[in-house]
């Protein structure tokens, strides 16, 4: 396991100041072991995942507006306007009634009603290292399967050059930083 500090994540994601890193850094090490993220495969590979997800932790909330997701029932998004309610949030993103369902009810709060509290740099954290464990991605990361996390997290190979310049900086620094 690594020490993960504000030094670690401002290096690896290159952040010209670090507050961010300085917010981010003890709530994630103390979260990722509590699922499962605790050793150098799983670890390097979450960090490049929610960095890239997360814009280096720039946002927890996606900039488009949700309307895309509108209707889509493979989200769960079955009432109108869900797929704005429903939008993006969070460091990895968690997008969906159903998802934001499964968070609500893993994380104990109530996301239905405040899908919002995803923003606040705690559930952000918190769900983005629940909704790692909950679908197989350390397993995946033990493999060395990054491909197949990117495509996991984002459905498809979006942003796969960035993720995988983040995960292999994240593996040249891992060293150094633990």
């Amino acid at each position: 396991m690594i020490l993960l500090t504000p030094e670690w994540l401002q290096e690896l994601y290159q952040l010209p100041t670090g507050l961010l890193s300085e917010m981010y850094a003890p709530l994630l090490s103390s979260m990722m072991p509590q699922f499962g993220i605790f050793d150098k495969l799983r670890e390097c590979a979450f960090l490049a995942q929610i960095g890239h997800e997360s814009g280096r932790l720039r946002y927890v909330e996606e900039l488009a507006s949700g309307e895309d997701y509108e209707g889509r029932k493979d989200l769960g998004n079955v009432n109108p306007g869900d797929g704005i309610k429903y939008k993006g949030r969070g460091l990895i993103q968690i997008t969906g009634r159903v998802n934001y369902e499964k968070a609500q009810m893993a994380l104990g709060v109530p996301l239905l009603l405040e899908p919002e509290r995803l923003t606040q740099p705690f559930y952000a954290a918190k769900s983005a290292c629940w909704w790692w464990q909950e679908h197989g991605l350390n397993e995946l990361a033990d493999k060395g399967e990054f491909e197949k996390i990117t495509k996991r997290i984002n459905g498809g190979l979006n942003g796969h050059e960035d993720r995988l310049t983040l995960y292999e900086r994240a593996l040249s620094i891992y060293e150094k930083y633990s």
